[in-house]
């Protein structure tokens, strides 16, 4: 994809119902390929989410990435903790999961955001080395 074509999505207000419709659709796709893991056999339950948080972050912003944490937690609960497709409680282990998931994804959200907000800057041409509100240089 060009930059130009990535300009749009990056520019999408992050409040917006696109943003919050982006998140579904990449936690959807993240269910679909950790369906696929599953199948293969591997018990890591959000191994495809955090990439998919990232994504979601980087395009459209921290509160629908946020949205997507929330929906990635509900979602690996019901379809993929075993009893699968009911929400059971949780044992410490799916505890320890679950929090883990979602300091790893308030990371990555904090990093996606920084990313988003570079990019932001670079666009406006606000990145200019004979700038006065740049860092001082060496004289």
């Amino acid at each position: 994809m060009s930059r130009a074509g990535l300009v749009p999505l990056l520019m999408m207000h992050p409040w917006s119902w696109r943003a919050f419709a982006v998140g579904v659709l990449v936690v959807a796709a993240s269910a679909a390929l950790q369906g696929v893991c599953v199948l293969l056999g591997a018990d890591l339950y959000f191994a495809a989410f955090l990439p998919g948080v990232f994504v979601v972050g980087i395009l459209v912003g921290a509160p629908a990435a946020v949205f997507a944490i929330l929906l990635s937690i509900v979602l690996v609960w019901w379809a993929f903790m075993p009893p699968f497709f009911e929400f059971s409680p949780l044992t410490i282990a799916y505890a320890h999961d679950i929090n883990l998931f979602f300091l790893f994804s308030v990371l990555l959200i904090g990093l996606a955001d920084l990313c988003r907000q570079t990019v932001a800057i670079i666009g406006r041409g606000d990145l200019n080395a004979g700038n006065e509100n740049t860092a001082p240089h060496s004289r």
